[in-house]
């Protein structure tokens, strides 16, 4: 991912500054003249909010993340051309709503190309894995974009640990491009953090998930972090998505329909809202991504009981959570 064209040492600087000002800069557009061109996302029986709020502010974060591949060019071209077909594909998905085959086709296409062309050489079963992982990334982040702040707050936590986690392994050009993707998701907190002003849309989740996933890849192959690193930075997400998506298939529900049934979004209608629902789950992602980050310099004893330890506090804060909305639950009047 290290570009021939300059020094890496100025990748690591210039790709974050490159991203904080594009976002910034489009950002401030989208809360100003661009508002009224942005899809309106309206409350419906599966929302967590009461009034209608411009959607698609994803752009802000996108528009900072291809900035940060130009200094990476031409060997991030392979990333700046999945993001932004990922982008205008969720885009018009933002606006008029896609056939779930063609989204989960497109997806599918990045996935592969990004395997193919980014990653060493892998057999072809490691090949369909990889890719594999790459759409759940993207499709589960975009299950877990429905609160104010958790989705950009989890970019911006999960990609500053993947910047630390290549900076501890010397790739510096990665580091400085998962620092810019950190970077774009903080400034686009400024007008998602509770109460949001905009929000992320799929033009923003399902590129930031395939980021998560095909970054996670990079550093995996190139022996950079085991293999469970990702798994345990984002793992707020993957534990809540997928608990919650197996419950659904078992139930015979159609999983890919929009619902209210997350470990955030069960806490959110417990009365915790979004604000605090938010703050819990930043310490919650803090905590995974420091773990993880602890592990890459821990012997393998002491990373094993740190997991593991770190495995009980996550699932006690499940059972709570699932405490909490069964008393919501009971104490609310028979309709």
């Amino acid at each position: 991912m290290t570009s021939d064209l300059m020094p890496v040492w100025l990748q690591l600087w210039l790709a974050p500054l490159l991203s904080l000002l594009v976002s910034a800069g489009v950002l401030a557009w989208l809360l100003g003249p661009g508002r009224n061109r942005l899809p309106m996302d309206r409350p419906n029986e599966r929302s967590l909010h009461q009034d209608p709020v411009p959607r698609s502010g994803g752009i802000a974060v996108i528009g900072g993340v291809l900035a940060a591949c130009l200094p990476g060019w031409p060997a991030s071209a392979v990333i700046a051309g999945c993001v932004l077909v990922l982008a205008a594909l969720s885009f018009a998905d933002d606006w008029r709503g896609l056939p779930i085959g063609l989204r989960f086709g497109i997806h599918a296409l990045a996935a592969i190309v990004f395997v193919a062309l980014l990653l060493p050489p892998l057999s072809l079963f490691w090949q369909a894995v990889t890719a594999f992982l790459i759409v759940w990334s993207i499709n589960l982040y975009n299950f877990m974009d429905g609160s104010d702040g958790l989705a950009g707050g989890m970019a911006a936590i999960g990609f500053s640990a993947y910047a630390a986690g290549f900076a501890l392994s010397g790739e510096f050009a990665a580091a400085g491009l998962a620092l810019a993707i950190a970077i774009a998701a903080m400034v686009f907190l400024l007008a998602n953090f509770p109460p949001a002003r905009i929000f992320l849309g799929d033009v923003g989740s399902i590129p930031l998930g395939f980021l998560a996933g095909g970054l996670g890849a990079v550093g995996i192959f190139a022996g950079h972090w085991p293999a469970w690193f990702p798994f345990v930075v984002f793992a707020p997400f993957f534990v809540d998505a997928t608990i919650t998506l197996l419950r659904r298939m078992l139930r015979g529900e159609r999983f890919w329909r929009a619902h209210r049934e997350h470990f955030y979004q069960r806490l959110v209608q417990s009365g915790w809202g979004h604000r605090r629902t938010a703050l819990a789950e930043y310490a919650l992602m803090t905590g995974s991504a420091s773990v993880a980050l602890a592990t890459l310099v821990m012997s393998a004893a002491g990373s094993a009981l740190l997991l593991a330890t770190w495995a009980i506090i996550g699932v006690s804060a499940m059972i709570r959570v699932e405490r909490t909305w069964r008393r919501t639950l009971a104490a609310a009047p028979e309709k």
